[in-house]
């Protein structure tokens, strides 16, 4: 068999488990998915003029994934070169093909090359440590998803402050805005995994001290790496600093409730009835107080077998 071929039947077949295992059969979760991606591109085109940018921002965030340095060391010691380059064109391509539909069907054409362009590119490229070089971070080694997190996505905070600099150089608040909702974005990210039982129960604490710890860390956390923004932007717009506290607490509000929400289903990942009710507070942020409310009761039943 062809070793490609062989590879990606592989994928199939692993990806098919894990949608099994998020309680669903295999072609539902696949038209769930289209529905799903579908409905909030075109939610975001709605809603705000920047939506190009975003669909391209996810793009290449998760085209971002498929070059991390040990998979693709791994992928090396088992594939030619050449078969190991096609298999990076092809997962690239698989990856980055629902945003450029997307972008064509919006007329988005440039977005939709540059999105193309960008995904050929970089399955030339591989990142993650090349070195025994640690890059600092302003965070303590513990809890670890600020600290591991940020040295994987650095860059995109960087471009963050870029972004708001920019925004004030043109005069373009809304612009700024979104670097301050693009620092938020890339903070989720960071509660994505869940950790191994062990870590937590580590911690010899009720599961609402528990919480209460993991909220109280995003919140200090997320506040040093936004922060910066929002006091900039307030600085050069202070006739819109009520928008900018609105979207400064309703990130901490998101960031919260996805920590709720991932202990919800712990030691597990997130199942559907979890991802549904988070995907309804993106468009209808009131939901969030009951979102929270329900993940808080789920996550205290969750950890009680497993603290001490």
């Amino acid at each position: 068999m062809n070793p490609i071929r062989h590879y990606f039947q592989l994928q199939f077949t692993l990806l098919n488990r894990h949608i099994s295992e998020f309680g669903l059969v295999p072609w539902l979760g696949y038209l769930l998915s289209i529905l799903l991606f579908s409905g909030l591109s075109f939610f975001l085109y709605y809603r705000t003029e920047y939506a190009p940018y975003l669909l391209v921002f996810g793009a290449f965030s998760a085209v971002l994934n498929m070059g991390e340095r040990t998979r693709n060391d791994f992928l090396k010691s088992i594939f030619k070169s050449e078969e190991y380059r096609k298999i990076r064109l092809f997962e690239n391509g698989i990856i980055a093909i629902p945003f450029i539909i997307i972008l064509l069907v919006k007329g988005d054409y440039w977005m939709a090359l540059a999105t193309a362009a960008g995904s050929i590119l970089m399955a030339f490229v591989q990142f993650g440590r090349s070195s025994n070089f640690t890059l600092p971070t302003p965070f303590r080694r513990w809890p670890f998803e600020f600290s591991m997190g940020f040295r994987k996505t650095f860059y995109f905070h960087l471009l963050a402050y870029f972004l708001t600099f920019m925004a004030i150089s043109v005069g373009n608040f809304n612009l700024g805005v979104f670097s301050l909702v693009l620092v938020f974005m890339v903070c989720l990210t960071y509660y994505s995994e869940v950790e191994v039982t062990y870590y937590v129960w580590i911690h010899a604490q009720q599961p609402t001290s528990f919480l209460w710890l993991k909220i109280k860390t995003e919140l200090l956390y997320s506040s040093i790496l936004s922060l910066p923004v929002a006091i900039t932007l307030c600085f050069f717009n202070p006739g819109y600093w009520h928008i900018i506290l609105a979207f400064q607490l309703l990130g901490y509000a998101y960031l919260s409730t996805l920590i709720l929400a991932k202990y919800s289903a712990f030691p597990s990942s997130m199942g559907l009835p979890q991802s549904i009710l988070l995907a309804l507070c993106f468009t209808m942020p009131p939901l969030l107080l009951v979102a929270a409310w329900l993940f808080y009761r789920q996550s205290t039943r969750r950890l009680q077998p497993i603290l001490p």
